[in-house]
């Protein structure tokens, strides 16, 4: 399972967790929680609680490039995106995520995917699962050199397994440059799902979801 970074003013250096959260103040050091605190050294009053959406748009430029490289490691991507804030509603901020996504170079695609992970399972399931899926996964690292990727928004957590095992074997006879094209759009809507799931209003994180790599 992973954490939920937040967005802070820190350099692009250190790990990445997905999915990330936002923090709403651009002198947060290190990791704060959702809600909101106040720091300071009188007492004020209590801030407007705004929505993740606005927490984005008037994060830091750098405490948001890092976010969003938390949702696609490209490092352009995450620039583009930041670049051209403030956006309106989540509507346009997807549609945004999707086209620097589909404007992405070879070279950008491969800094992506050389940050992605295979996903895996919870420590709780069966051994043979465990065994299963970590064979199918190195058959696949050793073919195509980078990590099997797959968005597994809307589907049913039942599925996962299988529809992880199934899309393996099936993508497994593809040839380099079809697998690469394929690759590209699971990361594309991927990107989509954690980007969504940064720019979400609640106020406390969400469970982690198969779809951000544990099955």
């Amino acid at each position: 399972m992973f954490e939920e970074p937040t967005l802070s003013s820190d350099s692009h250096t250190g790990p990445r967790k997905r999915p990330p959260t936002l923090h709403h103040t651009p002198r947060a050091q290190g990791r704060a929680a959702i809600p909101n605190q106040v720091r300071g050294t009188s007492v004020p009053a209590a801030p407007p609680r705004l929505g993740g959406l606005d927490r984005f748009n008037h994060a830091p430029a750098g405490a948001a490039e890092t976010a969003l490289l938390a949702c696609c490691a490209s490092r352009r991507w995450a620039l583009r995106i930041a670049a051209h804030r403030p956006y309106p509603d989540l509507g346009s901020l997807l549609a945004a995520a999707d086209e620097a996504s589909y404007d992405l170079s070879a070279a950008d695609l491969a800094e992506a995917l050389a940050d992605e992970s295979s996903p895996g399972l919870h420590e709780s399931a069966p051994q043979a699962a465990h065994t299963a899926l970590a064979a199918a996964h190195a058959a696949y690292e050793s073919s195509f050199r980078h990590a099997f990727v797959i968005c597994l928004d809307g589907v049913e957590p039942a599925e996962h397994l299988d529809r992880v095992l199934t899309g393996i074997r099936v993508r497994m006879n593809n040839e380099q440059d079809e697998e690469r094209s394929i690759a590209a759009d699971e990361l594309r809507r991927l990107a989509r799902a954690r980007l969504a799931h940064l720019v979400a209003s609640q106020s406390e994180p969400d469970a982690p979801s198969a779809a951000h790599g544990v099955l």
